[in-house]
């Protein structure tokens, strides 16, 4: 199990779930998003600095969803539903990718780009699973009390990708790490030498551009090339007063060739 039959992107799932788009990947649209909010990607084209840009999208979102209204709410279950924003889910991902937060992360994957998890808690191999029913529980639990926290997922992915593009200017690809104990969350499809190998990776992954720190998570280190369109997040993006997880980047999953780097 790896992709539903379905999304709401320009392509379909098993494309973008494969290792023919990884090799070479194709600009990716969540249907609908960038023209309904024309207007604020115009806005960002018009600033200079990325600071500014970041600052500016955070105030976007903050008018666009009412983040900011919900100390004048009534109820507390409203008060709550615009506090829990974007910022806060990224943070708990952060804190835990299995957690609450985690859930709702990976179904956005699962919904706009067709890709199932394949570990939350635990290994998760079919709809049918114990595992599956736990991971739509806590998607459920996480998302009932939110302000449309897909939608605003919608937009941190085009905004990331807009920023991405200003970055790095003619570039496709990523080399990035991710740290590792085990490969439970992960599944090997084929074993090419005793350090390369094609793993199918989560429908969600933290990444890092910085080797030495991917260390710090584990006693393994995957390389991989990560195409620029399967990042879904990178902390560098926002001002440090939003969110300080500099070194994090969030990369969609599908089949990826890697190097698996094993410490001494």
């Amino acid at each position: 199990m790896s992709a539903t039959s379905i999304n709401r992107c320009n392509l379909p799932p098993w494309a973008i779930a494969s290792r023919h788009f990884n090799a070479n990947p194709q600009k990716l649209e969540i249907q609908g998003v960038r023209q309904a909010n024309r207007l604020l990607f115009e806005r960002l084209a018009q600033l200079a600095s990325r600071e500014q840009r970041g600052t500016q999208f955070h105030d976007y979102m903050d008018v666009k969803f009412q983040l900011h209204q919900w100390q004048e709410q009534n109820s507390k279950s409203s008060r709550k539903s615009l506090k829990n924003s974007y910022l806060r889910f990224l943070r708990g991902w952060l804190f835990d990718s299995n957690s609450i937060e985690g859930a709702v992360l990976k179904a956005w994957v699962e919904s706009r780009i067709g890709l199932l998890p394949t570990f939350h808690r635990q290994s998760i191999d079919h709809l049918e699973d114990e595992a599956y029913q736990r991971f739509a529980f806590d998607r459920m639990k996480g998302a009932e009390r939110t302000s449309a926290i897909l939608s605003q997922f919608d937009l941190l992915y085009e905004f990331v990708q807009f920023e991405l593009e200003l970055l790095y200017p003619g570039r496709t690809h990523l080399k990035l790490y991710r740290g590792i104990n085990d490969l439970d969350e992960h599944r090997i499809l084929a074993q090419h030498s005793k350090k390369a190998c094609l793993l199918r990776l989560n429908s969600l992954n933290s990444f890092t551009d910085d080797f030495e720190h991917a260390w710090e998570f584990g006693n393994r280190v995957l390389k991989a090339e990560v195409p620029l369109v399967k990042i879904f997040f990178c902390g560098g993006l926002l001002p440090r007063s939003l969110f300080k997880g500099e070194g994090e980047l969030l990369v969609i999953g599908g089949e990826y060739e890697v190097e698996v780097l094993i410490g001494g």
